[in-house]
């Protein structure tokens, strides 16, 4: 098994896309959420503090709601939300080419989009963790509701896997709460319209 050392603010694991008082944000906020939990993640494990603009050893959540809003004009919530990985992909980008560190490594993005091979996306998605990233996850309409009805139109992070004789886990992290699924049921949607995984990569260039 193997879990993130992921950040936690007042209790919450990552941040909470219900802590946003802004209406927009609030329903439709959680791929800037992704890149916010993103930014401290990578600022409090790889040392990349250029990319959150406060006390990155006193998280809390007032910074974090004033640091969501400062995110929202590069990954804008719209009718639909961010439904489209190379959404989120550019907006993030332009985000942290505004907020440079020359001290520190690039981040880069690869999409590995929702209907590639279960086990091209398994290997994909273990290896970015074995290297200590977390992955952004979009899951867009999936036929088991009932299950996944909080995660459906939903950007979460993963920050966890485990493999076992039957099946292979993925650890998430969404809404302040940690979370366990089946890769197999997550992945294998059901659906035609699919989201995908952000594929992070430190980059001295």
């Amino acid at each position: 098994m193997l879990e993130l050392d992921y950040f936690g603010i007042d209790g919450a694991v990552g941040g909470n896309q219900d802590w946003f008082s802004n209406v927009v944000m609030h329903i439709g906020g959680c791929a800037a959420a992704a890149a916010c939990d993103t930014c401290i993640y990578f600022g409090k494990r790889f040392g990349n503090t250029g990319w959150y603009p406060f006390d990155i050893e006193n998280l809390n959540k007032d910074d974090y709601v004033v640091f969501s809003q400062m995110m929202k004009p590069y990954i804008k919530p719209r009718v639909g939300g961010v439904k489209n990985p190379e959404w989120f992909v550019d907006g993030f980008s332009r985000y942290l080419e505004d907020h440079p560190d020359p001290e520190r490594p690039k981040l880069r993005m690869e999409i590995l989009w929702g209907g590639e091979p279960e086990g091209k996306a398994k290997e994909a998605l273990k290896e970015r963790m074995d290297r200590g990233y977390p992955v952004p996850f979009l899951l867009l309409r999936h036929q088991n509701r009932e299950v996944f009805e909080d995660y459906i139109w939903h950007w979460f992070m993963v920050i966890g896997y485990e493999e076992t004789e039957k099946d292979f886990l993925i650890q998430t992290a969404t809404y302040g709460e940690k979370k366990a699924f089946s890769f197999h049921e997550i992945w294998n949607t059901g659906c035609e319209e699919k989201g995908g995984m952000i594929l992070y990569e430190l980059s001295e260039k």
